[in-house]
């Protein structure tokens, strides 16, 4: 089955080109089927970008994945014009109401910035509150599976010295979840971020599953016992160029990064990375969808939180 997303948004002709099966919202009008919701918070500042990214994984699944973008607030973006955003987003105010099958919160570019300092600190903490009780699956990316881990279980911010930057093995602890099934017993997946995932704090700490995780990286694919939280510490929808694009940007403000690990072939950023770790995550999407959306939402959206509470 088809993703199916608005006609206009410019991830539509992406897949087409790649022969990815994309709805327009004018079709599935036509078709008695009901799509999973899916609503994506993103928080990054290249907007388009990370759509393309996410669509992309979302599509590969047998099931018709409904979706909607969401903004936290309304202030002009530096990186996406404001014709995108006012066509394709939506406000929270306006779909707070509503529930959903599925819901991804991006990371952002706040690994430094204490969380009482991040201007929408008090928006992010409402909607992931509010996702309790109107989503059945919510997945965390990145720099939100940190503030999800704060709002939710309270653990403090963990910064590591230098930042986390490459391709980085993890390996399969729990093989029978379902999130994992069919991964390989290692497999490689991208780091970018400062933010640190202590195995240990975790399992102390939390209630959560430690589905996967890096000697060297930390905690890297978390699950709540009831599949309604995952936590993605690392960023498999990359393209094979994102983490140059980074490094590149990173070395243009003066920052000095250290070379991206396990990436550029022969650690020579002049040689053209590729992509490792397209079909992990193109599993790991389809898996959450399947096995933790599909398989735990209500067919009727309109008792979400009845049978939450059950």
């Amino acid at each position: 089955m088809p993703i199916k997303i608005p006609d206009q948004l410019p991830a539509a002709d992406l897949l087409r080109s790649e022969n990815i099966f994309v709805m327009s919202e004018s079709r599935a009008m036509h078709q008695d089927v009901r799509p999973l919701k899916v609503v994506i918070l993103n928080l990054m500042p290249k907007k388009i970008e990370t759509e393309n990214q996410l669509v992309r994984l979302l599509s590969n699944t047998p099931l018709q994945v409904d979706i909607e973008l969401l903004r936290i607030d309304n202030r002009e973006s530096r990186h996406t014009p404001a014709d995108h955003l006012d066509s394709f987003y939506r406000s929270f105010d306006e779909i707070r109401d509503r529930n959903y099958d599925g819901m991804i919160i991006t990371g952002a570019p706040l690994g430094l910035v204490s969380f009482e300092d991040v201007l929408y600190w008090d928006s992010v903490q409402e909607i992931i509150q509010w996702s309790r009780k109107h989503v059945s699956s919510t997945l965390f990316l990145c720099w939100a599976a940190q503030a999800g881990l704060k709002v939710l279980y309270d653990l403090p911010k963990c910064t590591r010295d230098q930042k986390l930057s490459g391709i980085y093995e993890q390996s399969t602890l729990l093989p029978n979840d379902p999130l994992v099934r069919g991964f390989d017993d290692s497999f490689l997946a991208p780091q970018s971020r400062y933010a640190d995932f202590p195995v240990e704090l975790i399992a102390h700490q939390t209630d959560l599953r430690i589905l996967a995780a890096s000697e060297s990286a930390g905690a890297y694919l978390m699950a709540s016992p009831d599949r309604r939280q995952v936590y993605l510490t690392g960023h498999p929808e990359y393209e094979a160029l994102t983490l140059a694009q980074e490094y590149r940007r990173d070395l243009l403000a003066g920052l000095e990064p250290a070379l991206p690990e396990n990436y550029f072939p022969d650690n020579d950023p002049e040689q053209s990375p590729r992509n490792r770790w397209r079909s992990h995550g193109n599993l790991l999407f389809s898996n959450w969808l399947n096995y933790y959306v599909y398989q735990i939402t209500p067919f009727d959206l309109s008792v979400m939180e009845t049978h939450i509470d059950e």
